[in-house]
């Protein structure tokens, strides 16, 4: 009895040594990434939570929003720098993403499980938006970033808005409700024992080479852009914060969607769609196709061979999608 004591004690003792260890070394690496990918941008208040944004170019607006667990700097790498010849590009940090907070009211504890809803984030986006000026934006999502455009669009049918959609473009966007589950990496992470045990170690621990391979991962089958690794900053998603936002936006977006598709068919703003044929992650016949059939002003550019990241493998094809929802919604 006093051996399995003595056991009892060691081991709890080796387990606190260990989390305060784990604990150290997560914030160390916090600190790292932080100082390697510092913002880049500027930060304008809404609701007394911090949005950072990048803003380059002139004419009519276009906003662009990243995917899942990135940062805006995912088309500061190049995408940006295409369009502002002829537009005034802003660029956000979707909320709990990048260096944006999370939406108001959102528990944000390492034990809570809530999401940041897409329409909660289009709304604090938007809001954003009306602050800095924006005028009927054409609003470009990538991935998750593309349901949020789209709640961003279903905004616009119960309020008016200068900073209303004019055109939606997404870009592998999620657009409708898939069938089936996430996978286990998803609920077991995005779940309160994920918040508060998991997701630190694997903030502590993940390494470099396991970034690294994710990043190769979501552009198969196409390479990933020389020097796109060392610039996007896959090291702030590991940061417990970041990491416990991204993966419960994820693991409760699902009954979202099936409330937004609902009121998709009162859309009539120009919908532009850029998607892989190859895409894996956001599939073509799960998204695009079934959007299309409920939705007459939306228009699908097919990529043949292309995964997930079209905006990177055909730039063109992104660049002629947007131009042509400036057109169709009158902007040019």
């Amino acid at each position: 009895m006093q051996l399995a004591r003595r056991t009892f004690t060691f081991a709890g003792a080796a387990l606190a040594v260990g989390a305060v260890a784990t604990t150290a070394l997560g914030r160390s690496r916090v600190q790292s990434a932080e100082e390697s990918f510092p913002p880049i941008g500027q930060f304008v208040d809404v609701k007394g939570r911090k949005v950072h944004y990048v803003q380059e170019g002139s004419g009519p607006d276009v906003v662009l929003l990243h995917g899942a667990g990135g940062n805006l700097r995912e088309f500061t790498f190049d995408l940006v720098g295409r369009l502002t010849d002829r537009y005034r590009v802003t660029v956000f940090d979707r909320p709990g993403m990048g260096y944006t907070d999370r939406v108001p009211e959102v528990d944000d504890s390492a034990y809570a499980t809530e999401g940041d809803s897409p329409l909660d984030q289009a709304d604090m986006l938007l809001k954003a938006s009306e602050k800095l000026g924006l005028e009927a934006p054409i609003v470009a999502g990538h991935s998750f970033g593309g349901i949020v455009s789209m709640a961003w669009a279903n905004l616009g049918l119960d309020s008016e808005s200068p900073a209303n959609a004019a055109a939606v473009v997404s870009l592998a966007g999620v657009l409708m409700p898939w069938p089936g589950e996430l996978g286990q990496y998803y609920r077991v992470n995005g779940s309160a024992f994920g918040g508060v045990v998991t997701i630190p170690l694997i903030s502590a621990l993940a390494s470099d080479q396991r970034i690294n391979d994710t990043i190769d991962a979501i552009f198969a089958p196409q390479p990933a852009p020389e020097g796109y690794a060392e610039y996007v900053g896959g090291q702030l998603t590991l940061r417990p914060d970041q990491f416990r936002a991204n993966v419960r936006q994820v693991n409760t977006l699902r009954p979202h969607v099936v409330e937004m598709s609902k009121r998709y068919p009162e859309l009539e703003l120009p919908i532009e769609i850029v998607h892989g044929v190859e895409d894996t992650t956001v599939p073509i016949e799960v998204h695009p196709y079934e959007l299309s059939k409920i939705v007459p002003s939306a228009f699908l550019t097919e990529l043949p061979g292309v995964g997930h990241m079209p905006h990177h493998a055909d730039p063109d094809a992104t660049l002629a999608a947007i131009d042509r929802a400036a057109s169709r919604a009158g902007l040019r």
